[in-house]
């Protein structure tokens, strides 16, 4: 695929798993890296309909990089803590490998201090203790 092909992918992808729940039909669509798939369903259940919002995109190869902003509410169980209801918006830097028309791999940064400071996990439960 080309450069801007892979950018139209990711740009759809990002669209359509971010409109309606990510089921594990629906991310195999445009995925086959186990890991993404398990982390999207996983952060689903804690945080029912997140949203990447594409700030900026960079395709290089078969690399796609989406700057961004990821949005949700804690809803779910996460990291052993019951939904708080808080909602965040951080920064997040997320690089697609797309080949053949599919998420292969992926890497991704956020800002996770800060990330629990939103959803209101107190400092100890963010360091277990």
């Amino acid at each position: 695929m080309s450069l801007k092909a892979n950018k139209e992918f990711i740009r759809h992808y990002l669209e359509d798993v971010c409109s309606q729940p990510k089921t594990e039909e629906l991310l195999r669509k445009y995925i086959t890296d186990e890991s993404l798939i398990e982390h999207c369903l996983t952060s689903e259940a804690a945080f029912p309909m997140y949203k990447i919002e594409i700030e900026e995109m960079i395709a290089e190869g078969d690399l796609v990089s989406v700057r961004g902003t990821w949005t949700g509410t804690h809803q779910g169980i996460f990291m052993n803590i019951p939904g708080t209801g808080k909602t965040f918006s951080l920064p997040i830097f997320v690089t697609y490998r797309v080949v053949g028309g599919m998420i292969v791999d992926h890497w991704m940064i956020i800002d996770q201090n800060e990330f629990l400071r939103q959803i209101s996990i107190p400092q100890a439960q963010q360091q277990g203790g």
